[in-house]
Order: C-alpha cells, then sequence, then structure tokens
C-alpha cells in the first residue's frame, strides 16, 4: 500500500529536483532528506520500492505459472512428455545462475526491468515443478478425474478444471513466497547494475548510490534498505500465513 498510495502523500516527485537542497538531512520539508542531485529521498524510495515490488509479482506469476504447466502437463501424461520435461528441470537445477548472469552481463548492463524478470523467473520455477508433478501423479488417479477422462473430456479441460484446483493451495503460497526471493534477487542484480536504467531507480540502485555515503549522509542509505527488509519480511509473511490457512483442515 506504501508502495503505491505513499508518493500521493507528498507534493515531491521521485524525478523531481529542489535546487535549494542537495544531500540535505530529514526535515517538514523532505521527509527523508535529499540525495545529491536535490531529489526528494522520500519519493525516490517508494519509486524504487513499487520498481522492486512490482518486478517481484511479475516474476513470481510467470515462475509459478511455468511450474504449473510444467508440472501439470508431465505429471497427468506421463511417459516421453514426463521424461521430457523432467530431463529439461533437472538440467536447469544444476546450471549455475551467477554463470548464466555473468555471460550474459555484457547484454544485460543498462537492461530495464521487464528484460530482468523473464531472466529471473527462468530460474526459480524448477523445484516447485517436481513437487507439482508430485501432486499431479496423486490426483490423477482421484475418482473424478477417472470419470471425466472415461466422459471423453479433453485432457487440457482436466488439467485446468480438475487438476489445478487440487493444487491452488500449493500454487498460491509458492508464488508468495517467490515475491521475496525475486525482490532480492532483482535488488542484488541492481545493486550491481543489471536493472532499472537511469534515470529510473529501484531499490538496488538507490542502496548502491547510497552506499559510498553511508557512514556520513545516512539518510541515502537507511530508506531504501529499510523499504527492502520491511517488504521481504511482509511478503515472507503473507506467505507463511497463508500455509498455516490453507494446510489447516475446514
Amino acid at each position: 500500500m506504501l508502495a503505491f498510495a505513499g508518493p500521493y502523500l507528498t507534493s515531491w516527485t521521485w524525478d523531481g529536483v529542489d535546487l535549494t537542497a542537495f544531500r540535505r538531512p530529514p526535515s517538514a520539508r523532505h521527509w527523508l532528506g535529499t540525495t545529491q542531485t536535490g531529489r526528494d529521498m522520500y519519493a525516490v524510495t517508494l519509486r524504487g520500492l513499487r520498481a522492486s515490488l512490482v518486478t517481484g509479482l511479475v516474476v513470481a506469476v510467470s515462475a509459478t505459472g511455468l511450474a504449473t504447466v510444467t508440472g501439470a502437463v508431465a505429471g497427468y501424461f506421463g511417459g516421453w512428455a514426463d521424461r521430457g520435461l523432467m530431463s529439461v528441470v533437472e538440467l536447469l537445477l544444476v546450471l549455475p545462475p551467477l554463470l548464466v548472469v555473468a555471460t550474459l552481463a555484457p547484454a544485460l548492463r543498462g537492461a530495464d526491468l521487464p528484460v530482468l524478470a523473464p531472466l529471473l523467473a527462468a530460474f526459480m520455477w524448477m523445484v516447485t515443478a517436481r513437487v507439482v508433478r508430485g501432486m499431479t501423479l496423486t490426483l490423477r488417479d482421484q475418482e473424478y478425474v477417472l470419470a471425466a477422462r472415461f466422459l471423453g473430456v479433453r485432457p487440457v479441460t482436466i488439467i485446468v478444471r480438475h487438476i489445478v484446483p487440487g493444487l491452488l493451495p500449493l500454487l498460491i503460497v509458492d508464488a508468495t513466497l517467490n515475491v521475496s526471493t525475486a525482490v532480492i534477487a532483482e535488488t542484488s542484480l541492481s545493486y550491481l547494475g543489471f536493472g532499472a536504467r537511469p534515470p529510473d531507480v529501484s531499490l538496488g540502485t538507490i542502496i548502491a548510490d547510497g552506499a559510498p555515503s553511508a557512514g556520513t549522509f545516512p539518510w541515502l542509505f537507511l530508506p531504501p534498505v529499510t523499504a527492502l527488509i520491511l517488504l521481504v519480511l511482509a511478503t515472507t509473511l503473507i506467505g507463511d500465513g497463508l500455509r498455516d490457512t490453507l494446510a489447516s483442515p475446514s
């Protein structure tokens, strides 16, 4: 809520410049101080918070969706489809993400978040796909699924209407917990220069800009770090709460 509604609480925009305040500490005019270029730290931090949150949501939904499709298809059809898809999963599981990122670093330098999001999603779906496959193997032998097959219902319809609903508790929790993982990954890559393009920002770029001045101008560093901690903590608590609620008997 703060990421999306917070900017409306101040008259300063994230890209607005106050030519009379450079590296000024927090005050009534600038609640969290100003940056080296005179931008309002409160507005800049919320802009970065929203960018990191949106990226985390896109990555989490994409990764969970890909895991659902792959695991459900492999588990339901079995045979060559199962062997082929699970071979791809096993191959990607042993592929070191940092090596791939380092290899693609020249092309990703200065890439924007829509380019970074698919890369992050590509390394976050494999474990969930294996879990989905195992649950699908169990669900496909349930009586209602067998009845649908005997009635001639198409496999795609069976998967969508009968298999996926049984996986929803797992998928909801997985997507929620993946948000925090994706936010941390996006922040780390943006800190290293792979992410938001200037003048746009994310939490990683703000932290990177403020890190050298953390000891002398702490208001350039503490707000984005605090926002990152609160965001990861909030999404983790939501995921844990959903897991406990959905796992408890009705």
